[in-house]
């Protein structure tokens, strides 16, 4: 026998009213019954941030969140970043500066970022290393990564002024 919850949760600004098992991670919602891929199963543990969202403007590791924890919360995955076909400020650096890599830590690398450069819009690279150390990027080359949130900050602050 399943045992199941009706839960309420926008995400990326779409309401989701349905029921859900209560084991169900997360991510596992995200990725399965909504269809939002972007957001990647690492560790399972926690470790690696691969899966990390944004639980009501707050990182979370979403592969040690239920679904049912979620209820009446806004989630944002990494589809939220962009607007139509154009990425944002955040996703266009790490393009530029060749932070992508093979691209599987990304997702997290940026729902971790959004969080820190809105609450730190202009870090220096101790503090971006610092926040990026809760990520683990199996390329390990974090400078393309480092210099993206930087030049992240640089361009946000100006379009600030």
């Amino acid at each position: 026998m399943t045992d199941t919850r009706t839960i309420r949760v926008h995400v990326n600004g779409k309401a989701f009213r349905g029921e859900v098992e209560t084991r169900l991670t997360l991510v596992d919602f995200l990725r399965h019954e909504l269809q939002l891929t972007g957001t990647h199963v690492g560790c399972e543990h926690g470790v690696c941030g691969a899966c990390t969202v944004l639980v009501d403007g707050a990182s979370a590791r979403a592969c040690l969140m239920l679904a049912v924890q979620c209820d009446g919360a806004e989630v944002s995955t990494v589809e939220s970043l962009a607007s139509g076909a154009g990425l944002n400020a955040l996703q266009q650096a790490f393009r530029d500066c060749h932070g992508l890599q093979c691209g599987f830590c990304t997702p997290g690398m940026l729902m971790t970022l959004t969080e820190f450069l809105r609450d730190n819009p202009d870090p220096g690279e101790a503090q971006v290393r610092d926040v990026l150390s809760g990520n683990l990027c199996r390329c390990t080359g974090y400078q393309g990564i480092v210099d993206a949130a930087l030049a992240a900050a640089k361009r946000m602050r100006e379009v600030r002024l």
